[in-house]
């Protein structure tokens, strides 16, 4: 597995690969790599004959006072096992690298930038469009690989492709959990054996949301009187969002339907956590 550190290294490797009739897939990632990096990966390498995986902590999508300097960063482990996923090649630059000194171009997606985590983190999408523009300028892929436990994020860079026209096609993957249901997530790692049993609550009220939409029930403020009573039984747990959405615009809607996006987020103890289900599309 190769290694590449400047735009310049990887661009010129993703165009060796295309010219020889080969597709090149990209797995953007801040590292600290788990198993829903993993099965990114392992999709990509499925889809794709070459498969490259970034690992940068992106500093313009933390906010002030957020946890970019505590951020895991483990390059030795995580190159193992994007290798065993099946990566074919590693992306790893420096901050410098991707915004040289004087950089002053950022990408925003106006409207869509500023709801649910949005909202909660000005600023936040305009650096996740910003890096991502840079990746996919950077790797020249053909497809791109995205979880969709950042619903909101997928939301954004969907509207960033098709108002950029980019030449990529976004593949959108299942969120994976732990066998108790909690979503993977890089920041589970910061969790005391306590705040891990509490934040089981929030894929509890993804649950009780699926559940009760199974059941007929289409109303939001049913859905959503649902989802905060669940999260009740864990008053620790302080709620950031709550919301039933249109998933392209992030928009409130009054009336779910098979594709409408529930989405929260929450703190259990200084940690935020995300979660979501598209309804009518669970397994």
């Amino acid at each position: 597995m190769e290694t590449f550190r400047t735009v310049e290294e990887l661009r010129r490797w993703s165009r060796a690969q295309h010219a020889v009739g080969l597709t090149v897939g990209l797995v953007p990632t801040m590292g600290a790599l788990h198993a829903g990096h993993a099965s990114l990966i392992h999709t990509a390498a499925l889809r794709c004959q070459r498969v490259v995986t970034s690992l940068f902590v992106n500093p313009t999508q933390f906010g002030p006072n957020e946890d970019y300097d505590k951020y895991p960063r483990r390059f030795e482990a995580d190159c193992a096992l994007a290798a065993q996923a099946g990566a074919s090649a590693i992306f790893a630059p420096t901050a410098a690298e991707i915004y040289p000194a004087g950089a002053a171009t950022f990408v925003e997606v106006e409207g869509l930038s500023s709801r649910l985590d949005g909202q909660s983190r000005p600023g936040h999408f305009r650096g996740v469009t910003t890096v991502v523009t840079k990746l996919l300028l950077a790797a020249e892929p053909d497809y791109a690989f995205f979880g969709q436990k950042d619903a909101a994020q997928v939301a954004v860079l969907r509207r960033m492709v098709e108002d950029l026209r980019l030449a990529v096609e976004l593949v959108v993957c299942p969120i994976v959990r732990e066998a108790d249901g909690l979503a993977l997530s890089s920041r589970n790692s910061y969790l005391s054996a306590s705040e891990r049993k509490q934040a089981l609550v929030l894929s509890h009220a993804v649950r009780a949301v699926e559940a009760t939409f199974a059941a007929g029930e289409r109303a939001r403020t049913a859905l959503l009187n649902v989802a905060r009573k669940t999260l009740s039984t864990e008053p620790a747990v302080k709620l950031d969002y709550l919301e039933l959405v249109d998933w392209k615009t992030l928009l409130p809607v009054a009336t779910a339907a098979s594709g409408t996006l529930f989405a929260l987020a929450a703190y259990v103890g200084p940690t935020r956590l995300i979660d979501n289900t598209v309804l009518g599309e669970q397994g």
